[in-house]
């Protein structure tokens, strides 16, 4: 019986999961929480075969940061990152993260559980590039790292300063993700992409 810790804020969601999966022969939900900072002490305390951790939880929390810290205290431990955002760096810090695995949240229940027996197994599942935003592969680390700040609202000055470039840099960072896009502004595209989920700013 394989033992699986859930880590989701959405209280209906975490209990259709909960009951969802204690419905398997082969796993059992040991614990839930809403807050991923809480995850790894649940994982020292009750030894989880799986974690499945949502993306953004209670209180901000970045799953994928604290299932970083998870794969690092804990690497027998596998972790499934689900989420119902398409934003466009979440997969790749999923990776850098080395998560086993990553699910979208409108997955049917037979992907969703193939995700879950296959990571138990030491197989990784990702999402195809037809599963994931349109924009995702388009991007340099340095074109979404002046995407997020557009989105955070920075002036020109600001992420100059913050990314350690030069205006002229800068500039032609903004005309590649334009370019890109199909966008005639920076702003408008920014507009677009928090609007859709592509780029979620960090809580204020």
């Amino acid at each position: 019986m394989a033992k699986i810790l859930i880590v989701e804020d959405q209280i209906i969601l975490r209990d259709a999961l909960e009951h969802l999966i204690n419905r398997q022969p082969d796993l059992e939900v040991i614990g839930v929480t809403d807050d991923a900072s809480k995850a790894p002490q649940l994982c020292r305390e009750l030894m989880p075969d799986l974690v499945l951790m949502d993306v953004i939880t209670e209180n901000g929390a970045n799953g994928i940061s604290w299932a970083g810290q998870i794969r690092r205290d804990l690497p027998n431990i596998k972790i499934v990152i689900m989420t119902a955002l398409p934003e466009i760096t979440f997969i790749d810090e999923a990776r850098k993260a080395k998560v086993h695995s990553y699910i979208y949240k409108n997955s049917g229940n037979e992907h969703f559980f193939y995700v879950i027996r296959s990571t138990l197994k030491g197989l990784g599942i990702y999402p195809g590039p037809a599963e994931s935003s349109p924009f995702a592969a388009r991007f340099t680390d340095n074109e979404i790292a002046v995407i997020r700040l557009v989105c955070q609202g920075k002036s020109r000055s600001e992420m100059i300063k913050e990314l350690d470039t030069s205006e002229f840099q800068l500039r032609t960072t903004i005309t590649s993700i334009l370019d890109k896009t199909g966008f005639d502004s920076i702003t408008k595209f920014a507009l677009y992409a928090v609007g859709r989920n592509l780029i979620v700013p960090p809580p204020a």
